[in-house]
C-alpha cells in the first residue's frame, strides 16, 4: 500500500510542476495572460509541499521522483501537446520509472 501511495503522491506532484512551469510559458511564448503566473505561483508551491510529504530523505525522494516526472512530461506531450510519444520515449520513461522504483523501495538497511 505505500507504494502505491508514493506513486499516486509522485504523480500529483509531478503535474503540480508541469502546471506551475506550464502556464507562464503560455505567457511567455504564445502571449497568455499574465494572470497565469498567479495559477503558476500556487501549483509550484504546491509542488514543493507535495514533496515534502513524504517519509524518508529528501535526497532520495528528490532523486526518485525525477523518474516520475519524466513519465509524467511525456504524459503531457502526448495529452496537452498533442504529439504522441515515440518508442524511445516509452522506453526511457520505463526506464525512468525502474530508477525510481529502485531508490524509492528497495529494501534498506538503515
Amino acid at each position: 500500500m505505500l507504494e502505491i501511495k508514493t506513486i499516486l503522491l509522485f504523480l500529483i506532484t509531478a503535474v503540480a510542476e508541469i502546471v506551475g512551469c506550464y502556464l507562464p510559458y503560455l505567457w511567455l511564448t504564445q502571449g497568455k495572460s499574465p494572470w497565469l503566473l498567479i495559477p503558476a505561483a500556487f501549483s509550484l508551491a504546491a509542488f514543493a509541499w507535495l514533496l515534502s510529504l513524504h517519509p524518508t530523505a529528501a535526497g532520495r525522494v528528490y532523486a526518485a521522483y525525477g523518474g516520475v516526472y519524466i513519465f509524467v512530461a511525456i504524459l503531457w506531450l502526448w495529452i496537452v501537446d498533442g504529439i504522441k510519444p515515440g518508442t524511445w520515449d516509452l522506453v526511457g520513461s520505463l526506464v525512468a520509472l525502474a530508477g525510481m522504483s529502485i531508490i524509492m523501495f528497495a529494501p534498506r538497511n538503515t
